[in-house]
């Protein structure tokens, strides 16, 4: 069965200009957004010296689930590519909500850099920037001046997916050099070696502190971003070849410059910043702050207007990734058809980026601050994750003759392993946390019941069928974290260690089933016909001169 012609066409009009540099941009651009100016406080708070690697595991965590969806991305270059690998492999359901959990995970990252960047600007020497922000979370004007900036971000997007890139590179440049001149500047200002074993230690709080700090403090956040060339495929000139090396580049780049400014954030504490503890660190804009308090004042100056250009730059990137998602989400048949239109001059899906405004204001009034955003983004998207090892593995299975510009030997190992580091950081993001995004999760389902129940029961029998891990996956998970040990929020039925090592097993038993349970499902047939129809049109390479 061929592609609807409209959809095809709408395919068709994304222009395909995006190289290696643009895409590490965009990699680089999206992880380097608000978390670099929040994490290192945050994470410090909850680890104490001991973040140091809290950035390092998570990192670690983002480069194997990376390394599954670079094969992914290399195979199916088409535009919001990341919501659509799970419904080729298994269907309607278990992509839906693979798709839905992606979704939520990025769109809603849009409203926390507006917010991260106006809080920020509430330290600003002005009478009218202390209103932004009460200490928690943001006040009437701050929304309103949030509000105004994600129409900028939308703004940017509007036009040209050319003026976007141009917009975006030159904007990443920004973002890389304040962050390792930030790091640089505090580290000759004052370092203070004593902070590293001081008030408890390396690890004041336990090492149960360090793996939640890699949950809910932005870590998982501010790693996210290497979708973001993912799910720009549709527009990439050679994405077997580019697509890895933007995604690989752009975290180990990014895991330089985190572990920079942790190990800089830590060192530049004063005394009296530390007089409560780890846990009562507390500054409205925890760089700029420790920049005043060592006579950096020009450097507080550029981390001001920085707080407003990176977290933007980022808030624009996922503008347009999210639009893209859409586009993939009304391609899979649970969105009407509106969504699925991008205009033929710019190459810009519009609908969709309208839709995903209208989602990003529902998410800034309702989570006012960066750290309630920061946790419900960074819970989402571990649950988005889980899905990619399962999929890259099931159509190696499934449809072992598909080209794979990336291929890589050792991903029979690396896919397990990204399914049990997946599965434990959602673990450790502690419960109530946990239950609650897996409860936002179900929230999508009435949206695909609405398009899927209508089919006969012959036709949906197997999606439900090749779907039913997944759900039992989000309910035996949010079940472990309930009983699990106290150290994780949980209700202590299950020990400390024991509790790591069960949700381990559990991890490789979903993964085993959820990589049998796929199915070559119409989905998987109708890419095929599109990928076998886009190399046909292909033009024959030139020939050698007398020949």
């Amino acid at each position: 069965m061929s592609a609807p012609e409209s959809t095809t066409a709408s395919h068709h009009n994304y222009r395909r200009t995006l190289g290696t540099i643009s895409l590490t941009a965009v990699g680089l651009g999206s992880i380097i957004g608000s978390g670099w100016l929040f994490g290192a406080e945050r994470a410090a708070k909850l680890a104490g010296p001991a973040a140091i690697l809290a950035w390092v595991i998570g990192a670690a965590v983002a480069l194997v689930i990376a390394l599954t969806y670079s094969e992914l991305g290399s195979m199916f270059p088409k535009a919001g590519g990341m919501v659509r690998y799970g419904q080729y492999s298994h269907g309607s359901l278990a992509g839906y909500l693979a798709a839905w959990a992606n979704w939520i995970a990025i769109v809603s990252v849009i409203p926390g850099e507006a917010t991260a960047s106006v809080q920020y600007m509430s330290s600003w020497h002005f009478g009218w920037a202390h209103q932004l922000f009460d200490g928690e979370k943001l006040t009437t004007s701050g929304v309103a001046l949030a509000s105004v900036l994600l129409v900028g971000y939308f703004a940017l997007n509007w036009f040209a997916i050319t003026l976007f890139a141009k917009t975006n590179t030159a904007i990443t440049v920004f973002k890389v050099v304040v962050p390792v001149l930030t790091a640089g500047s505090l580290l000759l200002a004052h370092f203070d070696s004593h902070n590293l074993t001081a008030h408890g230690g390396f690890a004041p709080h336990g090492w149960n502190s360090v793996f939640t700090a890699v949950a809910t403090s932005g870590i998982v956040w501010a790693y996210n971003g290497f979708q973001s060339p993912l799910n720009l495929a549709g527009e990439a000139r050679n994405p077997g070849k580019s697509l890895p090396k933007a995604v690989i580049s752009s975290i180990l780049i990014a895991l330089v410059i985190y572990i920079a400014l942790q190990v800089a954030f830590i060192g530049a504490l004063p005394h009296d910043g530390l007089a409560h503890g780890w846990s009562g660190i507390g500054y409205k804009s925890p760089l700029a702050d420790l920049s005043l308090a060592w006579g950096l004042n020009w450097l507080a100056l550029l981390l001001y207007s920085d707080a407003f250009i990176s977290p933007s730059g980022t808030g624009m990137i996922y503008a347009a990734t999210t639009s893209r998602m859409i586009h993939g989400v009304q391609e899979n048949g649970q969105l009407p058809s509106i969504f699925g239109r991008v205009d033929r001059k710019t190459g810009v899906p519009r609908p969709a980026l309208l839709l995903n405004l209208f989602i990003a204001f529902l998410f800034l009034a309702v989570f006012r601050g960066w750290g309630s955003l920061a946790s419900i983004v960074s819970v989402a998207t571990v649950i988005s994750y889980v899905t990619g090892p399962v999929t890259v593995m099931a159509l190696r299975r499934l449809a072992p003759d598909l080209a794979r510009p990336v291929r890589l030997r050792a991903m029979p190992v690396i896919a397990p392993v990204a399914m049990v580091f997946g599965s434990l950081v959602l673990y450790w993001a502690r419960w109530p946390l946990t239950g609650k995004v897996i409860v936002l999760m179900a929230a999508g389902l009435p949206i695909w019941a609405w398009y899927e129940l209508r089919k006969p029961w012959a036709e949906l029998k197997p999606h439900l069928k090749a779907g039913t891990w997944m759900i039992a996956y989000l309910l035996v998970m949010a079940a472990v974290s309930w009983a699990g040990s106290t150290e994780y929020g949980g209700q202590g039925y299950i020990p400390e260690g024991a509790d790591l090592a069960l949700v381990a097993v559990l991890a490789l038993v979903f993964y085993y089933w959820g990589v049998r349970s796929a199915w070559a499902n119409p989905s998987l047939a109708q890419v095929r016909e599109e990928l076998a129809q886009a190399a046909a049109e292909q033009p024959e390479p030139a020939q050698p001169a007398g020949v």
